[in-house]
């Protein structure tokens, strides 16, 4: 059991001057959202904020990553991550705030841009309970280390910092805490028992040949039947594997839309998705993809050439015993226990674990212990607006996480969030005075 004291936050003090100044800023970062590896202003936005409070301030770790720290008197080190990254995705949801911004693509063409994950309330929620705890430092002793993570949808701004040195830069923590917007009612937040989110891995296969004629198409070696073949024959791995991972083939491109229609293209491009909760079965399923993909090119007359690279992977997000159960607690005193829920496994995945003792090989201290939470989003006009007759139906009906009609509440997601962070926080760092 935890030596450390328990903390009572119940109303915070000061949260309703935090809130204004707190929605403005995730309005503007709703609107100006960036693209994984391109949040040169999202980072600016969320470090002149920390410096203006007070911090140790870090630029442009691993990418845009921004680091901050407080010290603040002896005790535990606590690191509370966020994101900075959207998504590729045009937003749907008819908000006066929404955002209308594009970007160049990886593929040099132009896509439009939205925060269709949360990750802007992330930012909010932390940059406002730092600001909250800077404020109060007679309520609290440890170091404070606050984090705007660059490129997580592309499972590499993680890696990228710690490879960039952040845990020599700054105290290394004892323990990190995160949380993560989801659609169930906002107000409310929702913990695991160990399990979180899935590991993964992404998979890129490429079937190349030489190119043809659709007239003869049998004498081409043809990458475009070959990726098509190999789409249909995904469900086959890991097939009968207790608790097989989920294989998806999330994109395929092949040939050019403007020719006429009679060429065979010379290239084939597919992207795989592997999502479970074990690292060993992930491999598996890996390396039966790749054996796949080389059997249905070897079936055509004129084999296509075969590449499979590992595009990105992620490690299953499993939440510490003792410190879930010490936050837990604190969201309990803070909201409720009627607000505070339980989280079953999903396959949503993420880097956080590389930033906890998970990810030992790149930073070198195996003792880190992390915490994840889920935070509600969806406002009560939105729920009751959603079709079904109970939550479950309800819960499926509502726009998810990357949907492009996704909405936070902002006003009970932004209360909510940075109260959880902060009773979290307090509840993980050293006794103060208040």
């Amino acid at each position: 059991m935890s030596t450390k004291p328990t903390r009572t936050t119940h109303e915070l003090p000061g949260l309703e001057e935090l809130l204004a100044p707190t929605a403005e800023f995730y309005l503007d970062l709703h609107r100006h959202p960036e693209l994984s590896g391109a949040e040169a202003r999202t980072a600016a936005r969320f470090a002149q904020r920390l410096d203006a409070d007070g911090f140790r301030v870090l630029r442009g770790i691993g990418g845009h990553g921004v680091a901050a720290e407080l010290r603040n008197g002896e005790g535990p080190a606590v690191l509370l991550r966020a994101e900075l990254d959207a998504l590729p995705v045009a937003e749907a949801t008819g908000a006066p705030y929404a955002s209308t911004a594009t970007a160049t693509g990886p593929d040099g063409r132009p896509v439009p841009v939205m925060h269709a994950c949360g990750h802007d309330a992330h930012l909010a929620c932390v940059a406002a309970a730092g600001r909250w705890l800077a404020a109060r430092r007679d309520r609290w002793r440890g170091t404070l280390l606050l984090l705007g993570q660059p490129a997580e949808e592309t499972l590499g701004g993680a890696r990228a910092m710690l490879e960039d040195g952040l845990y020599d830069r700054v105290t290394p923590p004892d323990e990190v805490l995160a949380q993560h917007t989801a659609p169930f009612p906002a107000g409310m937040v929702a913990h695991a028992e160990g399990l979180v989110l899935a590991g993964s891995r992404t998979l890129s296969v490429v079937f190349e040949g030489d190119g043809g004629h659709a007239a003869t198409a049998h004498l081409a070696a043809d990458p475009l039947r070959a990726a098509a073949g190999l789409v249909m024959r995904l469900p086959e791995v890991a097939a009968g594997e207790s608790g097989r991972p989920t294989v998806t083939a999330t994109a395929l491109r092949a040939g050019d839309a403007g020719h006429p229609g009679n060429v065979v293209p010379d290239r084939a491009d597919l992207l795989v998705s592997l999502r479970g909760f074990s690292e060993p079965a992930l491999d598996r399923a890996a390396a039966d993809v790749s054996r796949l993909a080389h059997a249905e090119a070897a079936t055509a007359a004129l084999p296509p050439r075969v590449t499979v690279t590992t595009v990105s992977r992620s490690g299953v997000t499993v939440t510490d015993p003792e410190v879930t159960d010490g936050v837990r607690t604190a969201h309990r005193t803070a909201f409720g226990s009627a607000r505070v829920t339980a989280w079953p496994p999903a396959l949503a995945t993420e880097d956080f674990p590389l930033l906890t003792g998970a990810g030992a090989d790149l930073h070198g201290h195996g003792g880190i212990r992390g915490c994840y939470w889920m935070l509600g989003s969806t406002g009560p006009a939105q729920w009751a607006a959603a079709p079904g007759p109970d939550p479950a139906a309800k819960l499926r009906a509502l726009p998810a996480n990357h949907s492009p009609r996704y909405l936070p509440s902002v006003r009970l997601t932004l209360q909510t969030g940075i109260t959880a962070l902060v009773a979290g926080a307090l509840a993980r760092l050293g006794a103060g005075e208040g």
